[in-house]
């Protein structure tokens, strides 16, 4: 149960974006597709993608940097850091430790954990836990993806939806009352196999055969996971607003995991949520997984979009399949 002596909430937000665009009718030269099909189905119109020398933890550690300065927090003030990601930079040492490594962030313990595109809402909410308990003070969040290196790219259906990016949260104590209001996150792993990346684990070692198989690309069925997606948006959103006695009409942002453009507007018409209270950048950025949200929240936020005391619905899906919300009262102000 939430010690309600305190609360925890995000003191500082960054971003990091490859600086590779990858638009639609680039893809056109590449795979049987075009701008059209793509936007109409997805509402995407370019993604970003890194290079080769590029990984998963370069861009963690450069959204890390931005949000550290955003939150006036130096790295040796770090207790923890946690990093969301299903493209580590490899098995072990954890993405986390080698972003701690990057910033000198000696103080801190650091691991990883893999819940896909809902990723970092489940380490707000191990953070929110952590910080509530005593045990910490100030814990570093990052959603990093590099999708690109697992994507295959003659396959239209899925390589049209990807992109690559990190953001990063810092999270502190901040004046009760604000913060975290409520948080839930959950899995229904016996669908799982409707998103996956079938080998490179222990099931299915990598091998001559599973490379030539392309089994280690991303695997979806998309109509299952569409009808998941906008079913479970709608039921945590519903729950975390519950938590706290609120409504829909309480909300003043959404930021949905930024995957499908039809999935976002499901959702929001069953919720009865104006898309104009919706944030949207997916026709930039494409599906980044656990960088999704935390980009989307920097963007808003910097943009001016979201102020101090608005509420914000945080919510995704992804493979596992896993689901998180989160809803907050935004307890920092805006320059």
């Amino acid at each position: 149960m939430k010690n309600t002596a305190k609360s925890v909430g995000i003191v500082g937000t960054g971003a990091c974006l490859p600086e590779r665009v990858l638009t639609n009718f680039d893809l056109e030269k590449i795979v049987e597709t075009s701008d059209e099909w793509i936007r109409s189905r997805t509402g995407i119109e370019e993604r970003r993608i890194t290079d080769d020398k590029t990984a998963t933890s370069d861009i963690a550690t450069c959204a890390a940097r931005k949000a550290l300065e955003d939150a006036g927090v130096e790295p040796e003030e770090i207790d923890m850091i946690i990093v969301a990601t299903v493209t580590p930079d490899m098995a072990f040492p954890s993405t986390a430790c080698i972003v701690q490594s990057n910033l000198g962030a000696v103080n801190a313990s650091a691991f990883d954990i893999e819940a896909a595109c809902t990723g970092f809402l489940y380490g707000i909410s191990i953070a929110e836990k952590f910080i509530l308990a005593g045990g910490v003070k100030t814990v570093l969040v990052i959603g990093a993806d590099t999708l690109s290196k697992i994507t295959n790219w003659e396959d239209r259906n899925t390589c049209v939806l990807f992109g690559d990016g990190a953001g990063a949260a810092v999270l502190k104590e901040v004046d009760e009352g604000s913060g975290i209001l409520s948080v839930a996150i959950g899995a229904e792993g016996w669908k799982g196999h409707v998103l996956t990346q079938p080998a490179g684990g222990s099931r299915m070692p990598a091998t001559v055969e599973t490379v030539k198989n392309k089994k280690h690309f991303i695997y979806m069925d998309g109509q299952e996971v569409y009808k998941f997606a906008v079913n479970i948006m709608v039921e945590a959103t519903e729950k975390v607003l519950g938590n706290t006695g609120m409504s829909t009409g309480d909300i003043d942002y959404l930021i949905p995991h930024q995957a499908n453009i039809r999935i976002v507007k499901a959702a929001s018409k069953r919720l009865k949520v104006d898309m104009d209270k919706v944030y949207v950048n997916l026709q930039k950025y494409g599906n980044m997984s656990a960088a999704s949200i935390p980009v989307a929240l920097d963007e808003a936020v910097r943009e001016g979009k979201v102020k101090k005391d608005d509420v914000l619905v945080l919510v995704g899906f992804g493979g596992g399949l896993t689901w998180g919300s989160c809803v907050m009262k935004w307890n920092k102000a805006t320059t």
